[in-house]
């Protein structure tokens, strides 16, 4: 299992922790920011493949800054990447 610890930019949330196995978002927790709806986006996405999570929030905007906390999960997800990570492009 790999377990990421994603440092947003321009958005509300401090930090966002993924586990990741076999490709698959095993747990999303959002650390600041809207507490319900990191809540709502974590449990949205545990489960979900990693590729199809970076394609549905990549580009999602927030209050026009040109990124949101979804979209930086996205970039963050995909900076992660590794060929032996079992996550797919």
């Amino acid at each position: 299992m790999k377990k990421l610890v994603i440092l947003p930019e321009r958005v509300c949330c401090d930090r966002i922790l993924v586990k990741v196995e076999d490709g698959m978002l095993r747990d999303v927790i959002f650390e600041g920011g809207c507490d319900g709806n990191g809540k709502a986006l974590g449990r949205l996405l545990a489960g979900m493949p990693a590729d199809k999570a970076m394609g549905i929030l990549r580009g999602v905007d927030c209050e026009g800054k040109g990124t949101s906390c979804a979209d930086q999960l996205a970039r963050g997800l995909r900076e992660n990447m590794e060929p032996d990570s079992g996550m797919n492009a």
